[in-house]
């Protein structure tokens, strides 16, 4: 080997023990914290049916499912949250505001996180296996291997980097993060879709039957998603 080969090899090796190690306990750290999530989720199902008592039908009380390794779904109402963690380790591009926190700056691995995502679809979109519907990414956490993190996503509380790498992911954090998208999946309704969008159908279509094939499905189909960041003025009264 001569040593024009070394240092490209060297590096690859550098890498390998550095990059590559550092991922691999970031992804043991987020599966770790899934597992408390999953927790989170069965335990707030059930200290939330015991506070509908009777008083709520059967269909708005709160049913958690284990989707496997990766995924878990909680049902609440005519809403389902997926929380789906992602197998890949991520870093933010140059423009992300993470880069203003010298948390990140000064080491740049502290920047390598996990990805937990939250998604809101309507319960009847996975009931009758309606493909074509749309769902709503609500929220998503990103963990470090220090398991720092911080959130984004509506009406999350955790969203500002600058205190990314200030403290450490909690059991409360997770509750708080689960609190958070079930208020914003609530309050988030659905609309009617636009009169042009559905005003036509072919025969086929209504063979096989229109609401499931044809008129495609989503909270806010046709219309801007950035408006649901204004809070309902109801939750300032």
């Amino acid at each position: 080997m001569n040593s024009d080969d070394s240092s490209p090899r060297q590096r690859i090796i550098s890498l390998l023990n550095v990059k590559s190690v550092i991922k691999s306990q970031i992804f043991d750290q987020c599966l770790e914290v899934f597992s408390v999530l999953k927790d989170v989720l069965s335990e707030m199902s059930n200290d939330l049916n015991e506070m509908l008592g009777n008083t709520g039908s059967r269909r708005v009380r709160l049913e958690y499912r284990d989707r496997g390794k990766f995924e878990a779904e909680l049902k609440f109402a005519d809403d389902v949250l997926i929380f789906s963690l992602h197998t890949d380790i991520f870093q933010f591009d140059r423009d992300h505001p993470v880069w203003k926190n010298p948390y990140v700056r000064n080491s740049p691995y502290n920047g390598y996180c996990g990805v937990i995502s939250v998604y809101n679809f309507l319960y009847d979109s996975l009931k009758y296996n309606r493909n074509d519907d749309l769902g709503y990414l609500v929220a998503r956490m990103f963990i470090n291997k220090d398991k720092a993190f911080f959130v984004e996503g509506k009406r999350q509380k955790r969203q500002i980097t600058d205190l990314f790498g200030k403290s450490t992911l909690t059991r409360d954090d997770l509750v708080a993060f689960v609190e958070s998208a079930i208020n914003y999946s609530l309050s988030f309704d659905l609309l009617v879709p636009p009169y042009d969008m559905v005003k036509e159908a072919t025969v086929g279509e209504m063979n096989t039957k229109i609401e499931s094939s044809r008129m495609r499905t989503g909270k806010r189909l046709g219309f801007k998603y950035n408006s649901d960041d204004v809070l309902n003025t109801e939750e300032h009264a």
